[in-house]
């Protein structure tokens, strides 16, 4: 069995689940891991998979015949190596431009891997302004610091005026 990776993205409408698993499972393939979503009515996911090589054509075929379905793949590295150590950040503040960007540029800077991320924007209870909350799950590197990161990422976050929180275990 050969891994394969792929992302979907088009129009969203009912059963576009059904028909991704079922062309992988048609064409001799293990549905692994996948993370799905709905946005502005649009659907986007991205999927890890087990194929039986001799069938790996069919598959492909299969796949980019969804209707209205963009479908790309991807033959991923041999090993899906695992962080030395993740931890969790929450954040939420006043939404404005700029929150992630400095954020992530913080995180880059110290080779931190964003293995998870999900934001959104929701209404604040009594200013009627949008708030802006973040949660995501972080890969460290090794001999980085739990501590340090957090004294950097406390600073940036005074800076945005949000509040955050980075957590130990996920």
């Amino acid at each position: 069995m050969k891994s394969l990776v792929f992302t979907a993205i088009g129009p969203d409408r009912p059963g576009i689940v059904d028909e991704l698993s079922s062309a992988v499972a048609a064409n001799g393939g293990n549905w692994l891991e996948c993370r799905m979503a709905r946005f502005c009515g649009q659907f986007a996911g991205i999927v890890r998979i087990e194929h039986d090589e001799s069938q790996a054509e069919m598959l492909f075929t299969a796949l980019q015949a969804i209707s209205n379905l963009s479908v790309v793949t991807t033959e991923p590295e041999d090993k899906c190596p695992l962080p030395a150590e993740t931890v969790t950040l929450e954040l939420i503040g006043i939404d404005h431009p700029g929150i992630i960007s400095k954020i992530s540029r913080a995180l880059a800077e110290r080779s931190v891997n964003v293995e998870k991320l999900h934001t959104e924007c929701i209404s604040a209870p009594m200013s009627g302004g949008s708030l802006f909350k973040a949660s995501a799950e972080l890969g460290l590197p090794e001999g980085l610091a739990l501590d340090d990161l957090k004294g950097h990422l406390e600073q940036i976050a005074a800076d945005l005026m949000v509040d955050l929180n980075l957590n130990e275990g996920h």
